[in-house]
């Protein structure tokens, strides 16, 4: 069965460095543009239940707005305690001017 990919936001909606909530299918999702690549991450903390897209962006890292831990955007993994456990990545894909995301793993 092929991915169903679905259409969250314009190329043009975020510069790099920047990021935004989008949601596929009621799942809440962190949308990154990390120069130039987009990236899509759970938008759920696995350390409390915090909204990533509320936090920052610092370098490849995504920083928690609640206790400051960070997931690495490439892959999910945590690199700052208190975060241990990755959040889910999904894949992204561009089509012209939209920036996809895919629930399949």
């Amino acid at each position: 069965m092929a991915d169903r990919f679905t259409a969250v936001a314009r190329v043009a909606d975020l510069a790099p460095g920047e990021m935004m909530y989008v949601e596929v299918d009621d799942e809440p999702i962190c949308l990154v543009n990390l120069d130039g690549e987009f990236h899509a991450l759970s938008d759920i903390c696995t350390h409390q239940d915090a909204s990533l897209s509320d936090g920052t962006v610092e370098g490849d890292e995504l920083e928690c707005p609640l206790h400051g831990g960070a997931f690495d955007i490439r892959t999910g993994q945590p690199v700052s305690f208190p975060v241990v456990v990755p959040v889910a990545k999904y894949r992204v894909r561009v089509d012209g001017d939209e920036v996809q995301v895919s629930l399949a793993t």
